[in-house]
This record gives structure tokens, sequence and C-alpha cells, in this order.
């Protein structure tokens, strides 16, 4: 194969990989060019952690940052006619699944010659990357909505990274951002690709989670998706390595009031389509433009999956439901399990299929809130 690189996916444009970089020459976001994949051969055993799965990065990474990372718990409970399993990454060491891409992102990073970045986020990339940041000797200033939760600002500050909270909507902390990356490297979950290879593991761990089976289903939160587009490349690296016959069904899961993936989708395009946005208790999803949409759409079509917009309500009595069953998840994390409620209402999932639904956040990063919404 040739030698791994950035690449534009719109025009097929490739970058060397050993200059720090977060964007084209055009500023249109990039990728790394696609892998090859691994074997269940390849898995490290005894390694207890996303880097059990090392052989699927593009590059080595010689010396990891990690806290463990990945590993994380895949519980199976009854949800009405459905026998679902629920990937509980709040059991990443800062409580969310985004330490698997800050993990490999920020270790990649830092064995080119990075030792500070900027990051835009509105909680949990923010955690994340201050925390990795701090276990592998980096410098990290977050830029955050004035609106974030205090829990998740409180978590940022705790890592010893400098927060800058920036009035106005999400978008304004990424421009704000993008405005300061001429003085330090900005290390976005949204924009830099090896993001996603780090994230790419979940995709791999529910694979030899289900005895290296294959789900008929994932449903998984999303906002910018991370998540979703780490799934879509690793179980297609998976297909490719003659691992799995089949991909699994990827299914967005949105909120009604911040929905512009659905919107897309239920379209037809991969374009933005206009649809009212409103303020949202699932506020790890609330992103109006997300970055990868053609992407995004690009993979729910690929895999036969879909879209489901959910309404407050819906995420509020999952919230409700997950609690009384034992998970304590943050508001955004419970629209996967809502989704699957209306996707077998719609004959989507069966209850004879395995259906994995990724809870994305601890309920401790927004615990008064929680504790209101679950009485």
């Amino acid at each position: 194969m040739p030698a791994p690189a950035y690449i534009d996916p719109r025009n097929g444009k490739l970058y060397p990989l050993d200059q720090p970089r977060w964007c084209s020459d055009e500023r249109t976001p990039l990728l790394v060019t696609p892998g090859a994949g691994m074997s269940r051969e390849e898995i490290e055993p005894r390694t207890r952690s996303l880097w059990r799965y090392r052989a699927a990065l593009p590059v080595e990474i010689k010396t990891p940052i990690t806290l463990g990372e990945g590993c994380t718990p895949l519980v199976q409970q009854a949800w009405g006619e459905l026998r679902p399993f629920f990937k509980l990454e709040w059991f990443n060491p800062t409580g969310s699944f985004k330490d698997r891409g800050s993990a490999v992102m920020l270790s990649f990073l830092r064995q080119i010659g990075v030792d500070a970045i900027l990051e835009d986020s509105s909680g949990n990339g923010g955690s994340s990357m201050a925390g990795l940041g701090a276990a592998g000797g980096m410098r990290v200033k977050i830029l955050a909505p004035a609106s974030t939760s205090p829990a998740k600002i409180a978590q940022v500050r705790a890592y010893g990274a400098a927060v800058q909270l920036v009035e106005g909507p999400r978008e304004e902390s990424e421009a704000e951002a993008i405005r300061q990356s001429s003085q330090t490297f900005y290390a976005s979950h949204n924009w830099q690709p090896f993001f996603l290879e780090g994230t790419k593991s979940l995709a791999y761990e529910i694979w030899e989670d289900l005895g290296f089976r294959v789900p008929d289903n994932v449903i998984v939160p999303v906002g910018a998706g991370s998540s979703l587009l780490g799934c879509a490349l690793g179980f297609r690296e998976l297909l490719k390595a003659g691992q799995i016959t089949r991909l699994p069904r990827l299914f967005a899961a949105q909120p009604l009031n911040c929905s512009p993936i659905d919107a897309s989708f239920k379209a037809g395009v991969d374009t933005p389509v206009a649809r009212e946005v409103n303020k949202t208790i699932a506020e790890g999803t609330a992103i109006k433009h997300p970055l990868r949409l053609r992407e995004i759409i690009g993979a729910l079509r690929e895999s036969g999956g879909g879209t489901v917009a959910l309404t407050e309500d819906e995420i509020v009595a999952a919230l409700r439901r997950l609690a009384w069953q034992g998970l304590f998840a943050e508001p955004t994390s419970a629209s996967a399990a809502a989704a699957l409620e209306k996707l077998s209402a719609t004959g989507s999932i069966k209850a004879t299929e395995t259906t994995v639904a990724v809870l994305t956040g601890t309920g401790l990063k927004a615990a008064t809130i929680v504790a209101d919404l679950v009485q």
C-alpha cells in the first residue's frame, strides 16, 4: 500500500503526515487515507486499552499518551421487546468517548513535535483534551461557550488547562479558536483527522466484545459526528481486512431541536437543509452546521442505516428509564436510548437483531440537571 497521508475527500489532494496540519490549504476538513485494517491475531491481548488495536493505526505511535482509555463495558439489558447492548463510554478516564480520539491524536501530534494545543469544545471534548494533554505533558487551552455546564468547565480547569469562555452560540467558540490558531496549533476534535483514527477503536472494540462478530445495528448520538464516523471507518477496515462480511447499519440520533443531519438525510441530500434550531438538553449534540456533513450522510447511506430526531420529552423519558435501570447517562447520551424505541416502532430494528446503543458520557457531568429530570 502507498504511504499513509492526509487526503482532502473533496478533490483527492494529499498532504504528508509529518507536518502539523489541521485542515487543507483551502481550509476544508481532511481525512487520513484508508487503512488496510487488522486481524484478530494482531490484537495485543495484554494491553487493556484501545492501544490493543494499534496495528490498525496509519503510523506507529512509539510512546502513546494513555490513561487506559477504551475497553469499556458492553452491557445487555431489556428495553421493551428489545435486548440491546449498551456501550458504556463514560468508563473512559475523563468520562466520555472522546478520550479515544484525544489519546491517539495527541500522541501523534506530540510525536511530530507539537507540545501545545488549542481546542474549542462545549464540554466533553475540552475535558478529554485537557486530561490527556496533562498526561502527555502538553500545554492545553480550551475555548468553550459561556453556557457550558459548570461541572465540565471545572473538570477542564482541574487538569491545569487554560480556559476562555466565549459568549454566543457554540459556533463562535470554533471561530475564535480558528482566529487564534496562528499562535497555537489547533488540535480540534472536529477538524484534525487523527481524532477519528482514535474513535474508530470503538468499532474494533464492539467487534471483539461480541466475539468477533458484527452487530446488526449501532445507534450513536451525533453532533459533529466523530463517534459515528469513527465507527464507519473501523467497520469499513474490518470488512476490507476480511474480518467481517457486512457492515452494521449505523443510526444517528439527534435532538429534534438541533437536527441538521436528520434534516439532510430525510431530504435525500448531503448538503445543509434549513430546519429551525432551538435549545436542547442534549447539549453535546447541539451542532448547527456539522463540519463533516457529507461524510456523515455518506456513512449512513453506505451502511443502510438512517437518522432519528427526538423530542425533548423523548430524551428525558429515556434518561429517566436508563437511570432506573442503573445507567447514569448525561442527557446527550440518552438520545441513543430514546432512538431504540422509535426505530423499533417503525420496524427499522428488530428484537431478533443485535443492536448496540452507544452511551457516550456520564451523568456526573450534568448531575444537577439529570437529578432534576429523573425525579
